[in-house]
């Protein structure tokens, strides 16, 4: 996950720094440094990463079209 798939994804989902934190269980710091792409231990960014995966995100791998984010399509829909 790189630190701007992280933001889209909290925005997308409308989570605020603190409510990913909390969901996450790590600090608020600690959103705010992965988005300023600062060095995270690797089962931290794998927290946040799984944390937002669970709230319905999907990550898109860079594939020439660039890395982003989408939202899991509802299956009741």
């Amino acid at each position: 996950m790189l630190p701007v798939q992280c933001k889209m994804a909290r925005v997308a989902l409308g989570l605020g720094v603190r409510e990913l934190a909390e969901a996450a269980k790590v600090s608020p710091d600690t959103i705010a440094r992965l988005e300023r792409g600062e060095d995270l231990k690797p089962r931290t960014i794998d927290a946040i990463q799984a944390t937002l995966e669970a709230a319905g995100v999907e990550f898109i791998p860079e594939n020439g079209g660039g890395a982003g984010v989408r939202l899991k399509k509802d299956p009741k829909s």
